[in-house]
């Protein structure tokens, strides 16, 4: 089924529903208070923003505010962002943050609006600001200041081909070990596949490098200073990067999730380390349904300590329409719409959606949406936000981090001059302060 085929059914089987909710939301909330306005929102064209904007058209029917969409990938969306807001441009008055990343960097350089009092004092009785993960809402608190609303609860977790499995003798996936094991099996067994594939590229690696760092039992500080060169630290460095060195796709340095997504789906991949936000491309078309299983990445010595983190929406510092953006914002993180997106593959933040009889009656419709939902409860009752460094200069550390993993992939270094090359720069970050 194609992404248009997909998003027209999961519309049409909730448009009584939207069309109830969203009378009823008028009825106590002046939703035209800003008609006429126009927001412009800077969004990554990632599954969560698909997923929401397939809703546009409701949001400026009910409100009147017409909503442009200014989309990039990932990388080009982040340079737009800084660009604008280093000009203090009003160009942009919402745009997606992962405060996972940027959160303290961002906050320390004034650019996000303060959420604190319209999210309490400026919305309609059914939003429950309460609802949503507190967690998530706690991890984009800084000084005081609610910088985004989450729209999503995401982490890095195991895809992988049952009907090669079986063919190549492998069994249940429990520890790291394990999946080395199985990617031998595989490549002895079938050449023609892939045997495991996860993100190479420099600036993407630190999101499923750190799940395996925390399930080894590492970790990014100790003592103020970087801590790769641990034990724990080099044995991460060492077995993440052997695994894309020895089993993974050739190119991986230049992988993320959407290279991954496309390898997997297509066939070409025996096992897809990747967001659970992939599902929905994954999917795609139905092939990989009746053949895929999914789980959190499997124990280290430290257990299963799964990355954690969601996307949020902010409103820009320098927005001139910061209470027009707020509806927006509003709207985009109701229960309403994270019910809507939550069918079609986005794990909401809200444990009242993720509970509703009607997305469990999805969860239900197909084996892999099961293993998908408790892959996801154990990334929100076992999982760590720790993505790179925890310094205002996050971003930079992961370069680093990604540096080292490419360095080992493309065998230019030893784990031993890998990891003291990326300590020295990553002591320099922390620094900083």
């Amino acid at each position: 089924m194609s992404k248009d085929a997909l998003a027209t059914r999961v519309v049409i089987s909730l448009m009584a529903l939207g069309a109830a909710t969203t009378a009823a939301c008028a009825a106590d909330f002046d939703w035209k208070k800003f008609q006429g306005k126009t927001v412009t929102f800077l969004a990554n064209n990632n599954p969560v923003s698909q997923a929401l904007l397939i809703h546009k058209g409701d949001f400026e029917k009910l409100t009147g505010i017409s909503l442009k969409v200014d989309g990039y990938q990932e990388q080009q969306m982040r340079q737009r962002l800084v660009t604008v807001m280093n000009a203090r441009s009003d160009e942009v008055d919402v745009f997606m943050s992962l405060p996972s990343r940027e959160g303290e960097q961002f906050a320390a350089a004034g650019w996000y609006g303060d959420l604190s009092t319209v999210s309490k004092n400026e919305a309609s009785k059914d939003y429950d600001l309460a609802g949503l993960s507190q967690a998530l809402l706690k991890a984009a608190t800084f000084g005081g200041k609610l910088t985004s609303v989450p729209l999503n609860i995401e982490g890095p977790i195991l895809y992988y081909r049952t009907d090669i499995f079986k063919k190549c003798g492998v069994e249940k996936l429990a520890t790291i070990k394990d999946v080395e094991v199985a990617a031998q099996k595989i490549k002895a067994c079938d050449s023609a596949i892939t045997p495991f594939v996860s993100r190479g590229l420099k600036p993407a690696v630190a999101y499923t490098f750190s799940n395996m760092l925390h399930n080894i039992g590492g970790s990014y500080m100790a003592n103020g200073k970087s801590n790769l060169c641990s034990a724990k630290g080099k044995e991460t460095l060492d077995t993440y990067s052997r695994l894309l060195r020895d089993y993974g796709p050739p190119g991986v340095v230049n992988y993320s999730f959407q290279q991954i997504s496309a390898l997997y789906r297509t066939g070409r991949a025996a096992m897809s380390f990747e967001s659970s936000n992939e599902l929905r491309t994954v999917m795609e078309g139905g092939e990989r349904l009746k053949d895929t299983a999914l789980a959190p990445f499997p124990a280290g010595d430290a257990g299963q300590v799964p990355t954690a983190i969601g996307w949020g929406l902010a409103v820009s510092a320098f927005s001139k329409k910061p209470d027009a953006a707020w509806y927006f914002v509003q709207w985009a993180t109701s229960p309403e719409i994270q019910k809507r997106m939550a069918v079609q593959g986005i794990a909401p933040p809200r444990p009242a959606v993720a509970n509703d009889p009607e997305y469990r009656k999805w969860i239900d419709e197909e084996p892999v949406r099961k293993q998908w939902q408790a892959a996801l409860d154990v990334l929100a009752t076992k999982g760590s936000s720790e993505v790179g460094y925890p310094i205002v200069a996050n971003p930079e550390s992961r370069e680093f981090i990604g540096q080292a993993v490419q360095d080992l992939i493309l065998k230019q270094k030893t784990v031993d001059q890998a990891c003291a090359d990326a300590d020295r720069g990553l002591d320099a970050l922390i620094a900083q302060k």
